[in-house]
């Protein structure tokens, strides 16, 4: 916009603040009319100054666009500055914000709307915007040089498995393999560090369930939006003001399953809930399926050990629980050109004490693993189509973002 569009922009936006009527489209277009510099706007610049304005009093002002980029997967503002990732990793980019006033006035309205507080006596928050967004804003003095926003973008249509090999997240020859998982109704984790793409390819597999069965999500912010005509989630419910009306994780698993699911999925386990999921799926309810952070699949016993702790289930109890509820990791990676699935494994039972331990199926790079055979037979027994075994040429090398 030119200056003096801004500045049009500017006074608007300021009677619009000090007025009592309802901020709508229509109005600001009112609004906009009404100045004496508009006269000599065409239809096309009025509009664009009315979507400007509305954007700065009841959407996400100037980082707006960068949220409708379907490219765009977080956006993060350090005090006036703002990075985006568009899967590919972090890039600064120049938006105009204005002042760290402006932001914190940002932060507070796009909290605001969302039901939740912040300011100096709360000065950090979780929200979800409207459009399915995640917010995450911090004020100064806890912010440094903020304040902070943390912007988590929704895609509206998860990707389609073809969409995911085109993308090269899914290797050609491991889409089937991906498929037969679901189809063998075997119960999966999506794990990965933090914005690796475990809701991604989650809300993918969960789009190959049958159409004549019915998800059930468990979440702590809903974000699985599965293309299937069956599913219904459950979201968490945080304190109000008062620090009553909590909903936790644990009681919605428990609620989920009179609910007559045939796919129990819980969003992300972290916490004491893992205990009610792999006691749901030692219960008949196979088919189940999660995500969990971790950076290798590695690492997966012992987190899986630790959040069982938390809900009260010793190590050996943890690990017979897992042995009979969970059969696969997926393993999901952020790398220097995107998010790729990096490995498939099996979680199998070792030594006498019969601890899990998890076992390729194949890697990328390398192709198939020692547990590639149970995994056809697992698939097999259970009259899921047995994909041929995947062998990758070498992988390139691809650090991390």
């Amino acid at each position: 916009m030119t200056g003096r569009s801004e500045e049009l922009a500017a006074r608007v936006r300021q009677r619009m603040a000090d007025a009592a009527t309802p901020v709508t489209p229509a109005a600001i277009v009112s609004a906009v009319r009404a100045d004496p510099s508009a006269a000599v706007l065409g239809d096309t610049a009025v509009l664009r100054i009315a979507d400007r304005v509305h954007d700065e009093l009841v959407g996400a002002g100037p980082l707006a666009p960068l949220l409708e980029d379907p490219q765009v997967t977080d956006v993060l503002v350090n005090g006036v500055r703002v990075w985006v990732d568009r899967g590919a990793g972090l890039r600064q980019v120049a938006v105009p914000l204005g002042t760290v006033d402006d932001v914190r006035r940002l932060a507070q309205r796009l909290t605001a709307a969302a039901g939740r507080r912040l300011d100096d006596g709360s000065p950090y928050a979780d929200a979800r915007l409207p459009d399915g967004t995640r917010l995450h804003a911090v004020l100064p003095p806890v912010a440094t040089d903020g304040p902070y926003l943390s912007l988590r973008t929704f895609r509206h249509r998860p990707f389609t498995l073809d969409e995911l090999v085109q993308r090269g997240t899914v290797p050609r020859p491991v889409a089937p393999v991906l498929a037969a998982l679901v189809a063998a109704r075997l119960a999966y984790l999506v794990v990965g560090g933090t914005g690796s793409g475990k809701t991604t390819l989650l809300n993918t597999m969960l789009g190959l369930v049958p159409v004549t069965e019915r998800i059930v999500l468990v979440e702590d912010a809903a974000e699985l939006r599965p293309v299937h005509p069956h599913v219904v989630g459950l979201q968490v419910r945080t304190a109000n003001v008062e620090g009553a009306g909590v909903v936790g994780l644990s009681e919605l698993v428990r609620q989920a399953l009179r609910m007559r699911p045939d796919r129990l999925v819980v969003g992300e386990c972290r916490g004491a809930e893992v205990v009610d999921l792999l006691a749901a799926l030692n219960t008949g309810h196979d088919g189940g399926a999660g995500t969990l952070h971790a950076n290798t699949p590695a690492d997966v016993p012992a987190r899986l050990e630790a959040l069982g702790m938390l809900g009260g289930l010793p190590r050996a109890a943890l690990h017979a629980q897992v042995t009979a509820a969970l059969q696969v990791l997926v393993q999901v990676r952020r790398g220097r050109h995107g998010r790729l699935v990096e490995s498939i494994c099996l979680l199998l039972p070792q030594g006498a004490d019969r601890l899990v331990t998890v076992v390729p199926a194949w890697i990328r790079g390398q192709g198939v693993g020692p547990a590639w055979p149970a995994l056809a037979t697992l698939l097999q027994d259970r009259g899921a189509p047995v994909p041929p075994p995947v062998h990758d040429p070498p992988a390139p090398a691809t650090g991390p973002a």
